[in-house]
């Protein structure tokens, strides 16, 4: 466990996965670990927030088996022209820009191609934000909310999310990821009130997908679809509300 003298926030690990890869079967054996560890807020007022695409599939489980209330933060970051992979920024569904200036100052890119990049990844949330949400109103955020991804590289996509949310009125946010590089996690530690990341990994070279056994990028198609299926299966649950529904918001 390790904490900030700035917040006192923490991060809660599993020290047996530390530094290890391949600990997780798939993202739901992920979620399933995390809502292990998130076990005192099952059944609360706190709030899951998915961040696609591969965090929806983890937020889900922890969701499910917390019986809680579950919505999405869509976030995107903004990639490099030749690596659609690597990012020099990020858009949060506000609609809020946040670039990586020191990393911006070792690259080549024209103003042009940094003005393309950050249109093309506005259109990008925004398309996401109509398929998956569409008119619903944001919900509110007076309350622990528990942002979700399926793991931490550079963490800058994250920062984007977490700027986004405090603005948006959220008091208290606990980061849970299945797996993240311990250098990412000091950068996001001031920012949070607590991290919950059972594998925690160092070294200079690091992987989210190194985490898992059976790994894969998931369609826009799939996680409407996982929306879509945790949507029918919560409606008999007063905690675990539809993330379609009006209720609470």
């Amino acid at each position: 466990m390790m904490t900030s003298q700035k917040t006192k926030a923490q991060v809660f690990d599993l020290p047996k996965l530390r530094n290890l890869v391949h600990v997780f079967r798939d993202r739901q054996e992920a979620g399933e670990i995390l809502a292990s560890m998130l076990e005192k807020y099952r059944g609360s007022d706190a709030l899951v927030l998915g961040v696609p695409a591969g965090g929806v599939a983890v937020a889900i489980i922890i969701a499910q088996e917390l019986n809680l209330v579950m919505d999405i933060a869509i976030v995107s970051k903004i990639t490099l022209p030749w690596n659609t992979e690597m990012g020099y920024g990020a858009v949060a569904f506000d609609g809020a820009v946040l670039l990586n200036h020191d990393f911006l100052s070792r690259l080549r890119l024209s103003r042009q191609d940094i003005d393309e990049g950050i249109a093309r990844t506005k259109e990008k949330v925004s398309r996401r934000v109509e398929k998956f949400r569409g008119n619903r109103p944001f919900p509110h955020l007076r309350r622990p909310v528990i942002l979700v991804d399926d793991g931490i590289a550079s963490g800058f996509t994250l920062l984007t999310a977490i700027e986004a949310l405090r603005k948006a009125g959220c008091r208290e946010i606990i980061l849970a990821v299945p797996t993240a590089h311990e250098e990412s996690l000091t950068r996001i530690l001031e920012k949070v009130d607590a991290i919950y990341c059972p594998n925690l990994r160092g070294g200079w070279s690091f992987a989210v997908a190194d985490a898992y056994e059976h790994w894969r990028d998931l369609e826009e198609q799939e996680v409407f679809k996982l929306l879509e299926d945790f949507n029918k299966g919560s409606h008999g649950s007063k905690k675990r509300r539809s993330v379609n529904s009006g209720k609470n918001r």
